[in-house]
């Protein structure tokens, strides 16, 4: 259940939703229903990979788990405390028709860390279960999500506040997350 909480609050489908409808705007649905699942499918890819591969690259350069927990929750707290301390997001009308921001935010460095974080502290083996689950979980939320979104009418005053509201409450949840995953590390770190 934490694995899903953390990669959901990192994957953030309130502000790609948000992301999605100005890029989608004046769309049929079969082409948002499309962008959608190529959106969905792309941050799926990007995740699991790192999910599968992020422990290995850690063996090939010599950096321990303890550590990489240290440095990965320390960027999960940076990325928590720049979402807490946003500014409030400038309604922009004019619609880019490009997902790569959607794709780039939700598949971010940060969620990366996360996902290769989780991987290293939730399983030793060799198939980090946690993670994969807890990524097919975060992209099919994101899928629905966006989705939905794709059903709705823009409410164009409230989409904003809706954004930087949950960008906020989000940055709190992924601030402590990334303390947890950094006293975790140093714990076990100093412990060796």
């Amino acid at each position: 259940m934490q694995a899903i909480v953390t990669i959901l609050s990192l994957v953030n489908p309130a502000v790609c939703a948000t992301m999605f409808a100005q890029a989608t705007s004046g769309q049929s649905f079969a082409e948002r229903f499309s962008a959608a699942s190529k959106a969905s499918v792309a941050v799926l890819v990007i995740l699991v990979i790192a999910a599968l591969a992020g422990t290995r690259l850690l063996g090939m350069f010599g950096i321990s788990l303890d550590a990489f927990m240290v440095a990965g929750g320390g960027v999960l707290a940076w990325m928590g405390f720049s979402m807490l301390a946003a500014k409030p997001a400038a309604t922009d009308t004019k619609a880019s028709a490009s997902l790569t921001p959607l794709i780039l935010f939700a598949a971010s460095p940060g969620t990366i860390t996360g996902v290769i974080t989780l991987s290293a502290a939730q399983t030793r083996s060799e198939l980090p279960l946690h993670s994969l689950v807890a990524i097919t979980v975060a992209a099919a939320v994101l899928w629905l999500v966006l989705l939905a979104v794709s059903r709705l009418s823009k409410a164009q005053g409230g989409e904003s506040f809706l954004k930087d509201t949950m960008t906020r409450f989000m940055g709190l949840i992924v601030l402590a997350m990334g303390v947890q995953f950094a006293l975790t590390g140093y714990r076990s770190f100093m412990a060796q």
